[in-house]
């Protein structure tokens, strides 16, 4: 009898403390029939590709799931090819807000920072 062994695969997406800790605040606010965030990249912008963030209320079927301790972030499964091995970070300064995204798989990104290319 041949025994069947299963690994279990990273996350495509690594969130760090801080962007955990958005995601809860996020949820603790969230719209009633809101299951989680979830990040996909839309096309827009200048060099054909952004980072989107929303609320999500419900699961879609090939969307991957990942669970923090503040609640569900989910990446659209269109997304995940370029996302791969890409860390999300919160980051608040005096002037400004917002999630910032270490992507390996990004070749350029427009001079305003609002879109990237694969």
């Amino acid at each position: 009898m041949t025994e069947t062994k299963t690994r279990t695969l990273p996350a495509a997406v690594t969130l760090t403390p801080a962007a955990e800790a958005r995601v809860a605040e996020l949820m603790a606010k969230a719209p009633a029939d809101a299951i989680g965030v979830k990040l996909s990249t839309p096309r827009r912008g200048c060099s054909g590709l952004a980072y989107s963030v929303d609320y999500v209320t419900e699961e879609v079927k090939f969307d991957e799931k990942i669970t923090t301790p503040g609640g569900v972030f989910y990446i659209d499964g269109a997304s995940v090819l370029y996302l791969v091995g890409s860390v999300m970070d919160w980051v608040e300064d005096d002037f400004t807000a917002g999630f910032v995204f270490e992507n390996p798989n990004a070749k350029g990104a427009c001079g305003c920072g609002e879109s990237f290319m694969v």
